[in-house]
């Protein structure tokens, strides 16, 4: 288990709607040893539930609640936003917490909440790849503190400075998400920092993503994160054995409690809970 980190990562629905309660269970998180809390990035979600935080908001009021524990969006789906405004978000939000944000992306999906239907945004997922990949490129750009001279298919950024710049150099760490045995999204997430496997099925899997990752980064030496998403009460041990890097504790969307969610966080993360049970 050495090596691996903990976080929860919090879908911002009804009772978890709430930026000031999110930030006081962040502070809870960091003062009992969590490693980091991540958030959904959503405009709305299926019945029953109703109310839906804005992640960015929320990630500000961790970011000035807590010291030491890493935190973002996991996933924004790219597709909708607008490059130019995310730089300037992510590297503000990044000064504000002196260098802690992570910035998880991908495709999204309309298949939950038809958020994207709903609000007249791409519906093609290859299309909504290019999006992400010429935003990647825009961000990194943009992070690097240099004027952005780019002309792209779909973006255009012409000579803007985007300062200041993130207090991460060479920029915020990206991790890419992705689906197990789709080859495209294991690409893009090699050239990035990271990889958060969508619908992890066990170990093993998991294993062949890394090992793919491995041969696709040729031998990089810079630290490279796998993150993988588990509830509650799975021994991670085994993932982490197989390559994994962060352990997310995940929740049901509709059902989750700030309660619930209080009392996995009083468990703490993973070495502490791995401990007990010896």
């Amino acid at each position: 288990m050495t090596g691996l980190r903990s976080a929860l990562w919090l879908p911002l629905f009804d009772e978890l709607a709430d930026p000031a309660a999110i930030a006081r269970l962040a502070a809870e998180a960091e003062e009992v040893g969590w490693h980091g809390v991540f958030v959904w990035d959503h405009l709305r979600w299926r019945a029953p539930v109703r109310q839906v935080a804005d992640p960015w908001i929320t990630l500000a009021a961790i970011a000035t609640a807590t010291e030491r524990l890493r935190f973002g969006p996991m996933v924004t789906p790219l597709a909708r936003r607008r490059p130019a405004k995310l730089a300037k978000e992510t590297a503000t939000l990044d000064r504000l917490s002196g260098g802690r944000l992570t910035l998880g992306v991908g495709l999204g999906s309309d298949r939950f909440a038809g958020e994207l239907s709903a609000t007249g945004e791409e519906l093609d997922d290859r299309r909504r790849g290019e999006l992400l990949d010429e935003s990647l490129e825009i961000l990194a750009a943009a992070w690097s503190g240099a004027p952005v001279h780019h002309r792209g298919r779909h973006y255009t950024v012409d000579g803007i400075e985007f300062l200041p710049a993130p207090v991460q150099r060479p920029g915020v760490p990206v991790w890419a998400a992705g689906r197990p045995g789709n080859a495209k999204p294991l690409r893009r997430a090699a050239r990035q920092d990271g990889f958060f496997p969508v619908n992890l099925e066990n170990p093993d899997q998991l294993a062949e993503i890394v090992t793919t990752i491995t041969d696709l980064r040729q031998q990089q030496m810079t630290r490279y994160d796998i993150a993988v998403p588990l509830p509650p009460g799975t021994d991670p041990a085994p993932y982490a054995a197989a390559g994994a890097t962060w352990w997310l504790a995940e929740f049901e969307p509709e059902t989750v409690s700030l309660d619930q969610v209080r009392g996995v966080l009083r468990d703490g993360p993973a070495d502490l809970a791995i401990e007990r049970t010896r």
